[in-house]
């Protein structure tokens, strides 16, 4: 990807992308704590699908409403198709890891993302990562690091797909600030739908056409079984997931068009103290002290990036 010059943003574009950043991830841990409550009675594909749908509808119906305010078309097709191909990797390969292990160590385990988004910064947008951000990124790590100690229990391979979808997370962050800058949120989250839409689709005709898949373990059935009968419920879950996922997609894209791309991915960091919470609430997962050590590190993490910078930095 070829370097792009920064256009410089201001301490108030900052503190506006963190609070939708902010409210975008605490949404996000909703979802997630859902689609993980629910990855025992649907596949993924099947999700994908059907949320998709019904978040296109969504958007379509929100840009007709405000077609005379929201520019009509992309401005760059190819640079938004990159950026959903990259942010739907980025949902594979963390949903998949969601039947096997705890929220808790997924979420801490996703954020490495900061670190990721720090360094394709500083390679692809010129953007200058002060080294006060690197200390506050890499004290974060170092959080994510201690908790995932390979003497963990609960530590597996699985574990290391939400660390991949760290890496396409923080592609797509970089894609968006340096070349969708420009693009209206909606059209970004609707292009994302349309490929989460087509992956499922796919997916879903590869299972149909080997299967069916009626692994007795309810983590395989999640990736690779085939589609579930669905209850009036399990409707009320889809519709609330597709209004989640419109909130987060065009949030997300908001901020990290508007916002400094490292300061957001520190700030991203929140959504571990809501996945923590869910974890807890949801599905018994004690905090540990291991694991706290290293929520702790992480919010130590965020009090150094919002430090007031000495001259020495």
């Amino acid at each position: 990807m070829p370097a792009t010059t920064t256009t410089a943003v201001t301490a108030a574009e900052n503190r506006q992308s963190i609070l939708i950043v902010v409210a975008s991830v605490f949404l996000l841990s909703v979802s997630d704590a859902l689609i993980k409550a629910t990855s025992a009675e649907t596949s993924m594909w099947q999700l994908y699908v059907i949320r998709s749908l019904l978040a296109i509808g969504m958007l379509a119906a929100l840009l007709m409403y405000r077609r005379d305010t929201t520019q009509q078309w992309l401005l760059s097709p190819l640079w938004v198709g990159t950026r959903s191909l990259l942010l739907a990797l980025m949902w594979v390969a963390f949903y998949s890891a969601l039947p096997f292990i705890s929220l808790t160590i997924a979420a801490l385990a996703i954020y490495t993302t900061p670190l990721f988004i720090a360094l394709f910064s500083a390679i692809t947008l010129n953007e200058h990562v002060t080294p006060r951000k690197w200390l506050a990124i890499l004290v974060g790590f170092v959080g994510v690091v201690v908790t995932l100690g390979p003497s963990q229990g609960d530590f597996n391979l699985w574990t290391l797909l939400p660390i991949l979808a760290a890496i396409f997370y923080a592609l797509a962050a970089v894609v968006t600030k340096g070349k969708c800058a420009n693009e209206a949120p909606m059209h970004l989250a609707l292009a994302l739908n349309i490929v989460l839409l087509l992956m499922g689709v796919v997916g879903s005709i590869v299972v149909a056409q080997t299967g069916p898949h009626l692994p007795s373990n309810e983590g395989l059935r999640f990736l690779i079984g085939g589609w579930s009968p669905m209850t009036f419920g399990d409707w009320g879950v889809m519709v609330l997931l597709a209004v989640l996922m419109v909130l987060v997609s065009t949030g997300i894209a908001r901020a990290y068009q508007i916002g400094e791309t490292s300061v957001i991915g520190a700030f991203d960091y929140t959504y571990l103290i809501f996945a923590i919470a869910w974890g807890a609430l949801l599905f018994n997962e004690v905090l540990n002290g291991r694991t706290a050590a290293g929520l702790a590190l992480i919010l130590i993490s965020g009090f150094i990036l919002l430090k007031k910078p000495t001259a020495a930095l």
